[in-house]
């Protein structure tokens, strides 16, 4: 019925390396992002670490940095997930088996 069994399971080893490699290239590729046009500006990397942010001495106001803040993170983390997101159903999507009915990378 699923042909050869040990190939699929090398096959399913082969793509479990491949994803955890790209896990750990994820970790060398940095988003940068600002908010308050460049008073705020913080950098992620793609598996949304927080490497560094860094906070003009023009802005005072508490309220107002936390908010530009928020708003520069998000815009990093969803640039984030979607790069995390892509390299990762690449690399599981080359590696998985051809199973009938079970197309989940379409």
């Amino acid at each position: 019925m699923f042909g050869d069994l040990s190939g699929m399971m090398e096959k399913l080893k082969v793509t479990q390396e491949k994803i955890e490699a790209t896990k750990a290239r994820l970790n060398t590729v940095y988003i940068d992002e600002e908010a308050a046009s460049g008073k705020v500006k913080v950098t992620v990397t793609a598996n949304k670490l927080v490497k560094n942010i860094s906070i003009s001495e023009e802005l005072t106001d508490k309220e107002e940095i936390e908010d530009y803040l928020v708003l520069a993170l998000n815009k990093a983390l969803e640039k984030a997930q979607t790069i995390s997101d892509t390299e990762l159903a690449v690399a599981a999507k080359d590696g998985m088996p051809n199973i009938p009915g079970m197309d989940m990378f379409k």
